[in-house]
């Protein structure tokens, strides 16, 4: 059965279920996992979204995650490699009815601050929320049953919003640090 894209309203138990899983997570990587971050849609009470839970893991080692590939298949993740983004680890549970992603990259990792970025933009940015909302759910009305033209559909306005959220972010940097002299 083909996987078919659904968008539905903010669920408060998002959070719940992230910090759950986080929580195993923390158990089975132990000090490689240096952060756990909850990222995506489900992270931003309000945010229509795809009910699965984007969870973000910083390595410290990524060479010695990989050797934990196996433990994270006894947890229901079913391994996809670097799946299009170069020095990810991409994991999805749930089979076709998909419940999480998990995305592990290096600490420090440039895709680290893209995502944490974008999640703290949406955040600080109600109306920004809404509108990237709206913006899927017309493409999962239009697309919803074919996974890859939905994301394709809402790419540039994906990267338009990636390219606002880092620039916030370094502006706000900049005007916290205050003169360098």
């Amino acid at each position: 059965m083909a996987r078919s894209i659904t968008i539905t309203a903010y669920d408060r138990g998002w959070k719940a279920s992230f910090e759950k899983e986080a929580a195993q997570l923390h158990c089975v990587l132990g000090a490689n996992a240096v952060q756990i971050h909850h990222i995506g849609s489900t992270a931003v009470p309000g945010l229509w979204a795809k009910p699965i839970i984007d969870i973000l893991v910083e390595a410290s080692d990524l060479h010695a995650f990989d050797a934990l590939s196996p433990t994270l298949n006894g947890l229901g993740y079913q391994a996809r490699g670097e799946n299009g983004i170069a020095g990810r680890r991409y994991f999805t549970k749930g089979g076709e009815a998909r419940t999480h992603h998990l995305h592990v990259y290096p600490q420090g990792s440039d895709n680290v601050l893209r995502h944490l970025c974008v999640r703290d933009f949406l955040l600080a940015h109600p109306q920004a929320a809404v509108a990237y909302g709206e913006m899927k759910r017309a493409c999962a009305r239009q697309h919803g049953n074919v996974p890859l033209a939905y994301a394709d559909a809402k790419d540039k306005y994906v990267q338009a919003l990636e390219q606002q959220a880092i620039r916030c972010h370094f502006d706000r940097l900049e005007r916290t640090a205050g003169p360098l002299y």
